[in-house]
């Protein structure tokens, strides 16, 4: 099945670059010029993208703003986003990234590197699509995202859940701290690591009675070990 990657895009030669390499790669693309067009465009059932690629800087409704709004649809909740931007701070990266980005790729870019980033998303996407984690106290439905600890539903960002995800996804292998944040950060993180503890510590406080089933290897990273 073709893809469907919706662009959101201001600059009409980025937009139309993107457009014709990505084409070219066999995926069927859509512009938004705005933040409105993008949103209803990313909301028509009838063409669900697969994947969206979101400028920050866009008139009207904001790229941040437009991120929050989808990740607040149940039909675009899980969608991966791809945000482009010229902000190379790296406080402005962990903020996007917070918003529920999946990626993030400071302007200007390389074209090559926009197509590896999103063949990269959508394969991590892939496999978060397994059925089901369950076990004696913890239910992890990675379709539905939901999770259940002891009967009681447990509310989780959706970096939060990915977090999680990866970690069952790889039960009983350390995951280093690098690894986690390459793989549902979503870039090469070579900056501090706080941002990874922090949302490891909701993690656990969120899950209650089950926050012991990640473990953490000390020096190394974090482990899912399941129920003890």
């Amino acid at each position: 099945m073709v893809q469907n990657i919706l662009i959101i895009e201001d600059d009409a030669d980025i937009a139309e670059g993107l457009h014709y390499n990505l084409k070219r790669e066999g995926f069927r693309t859509t512009i938004a010029e705005s933040g409105e067009k993008g949103l209803r465009l990313a909301l028509d059932e009838r063409s669900t993208p697969s994947l969206i690629i979101l400028d920050l800087m866009l008139p009207g409704m904001t790229g941040m703003e437009l991120c929050r709004r989808l990740r607040r649809e149940p039909l675009t909740e899980s969608t991966p986003v791809i945000m482009l931007t010229a902000k190379a701070a790296e406080s402005d990266k962990i903020a996007g990234l917070d918003t529920g980005a999946d990626d993030y790729i400071i302007k200007p870019f390389s074209v090559k590197e926009v197509i590896a980033r999103v063949r990269a998303v959508l394969r991590r996407s892939e496999k978060e699509t397994a059925p089901k984690y369950e076990d004696s106290r913890l239910s992890v439905d990675f379709a539905d995202m939901r999770v259940i600890c002891e009967g009681k539903d447990v509310k989780l960002t959706r970096k939060e859940f990915a977090l999680l995800s990866h970690l069952i996804q790889n039960t009983g292998r350390v995951a280093t701290r690098q690894q986690l944040l390459d793989n549902v950060w979503g870039y090469s993180y070579f900056g501090d690591t706080r941002t990874l503890d922090v949302h490891i510590r909701r993690l656990r406080q969120k899950m209650g009675d089950c926050g012991n089933v990640i473990e953490t290897v000390v020096g190394v990273g974090y482990r899912f070990i399941g129920v003890k």
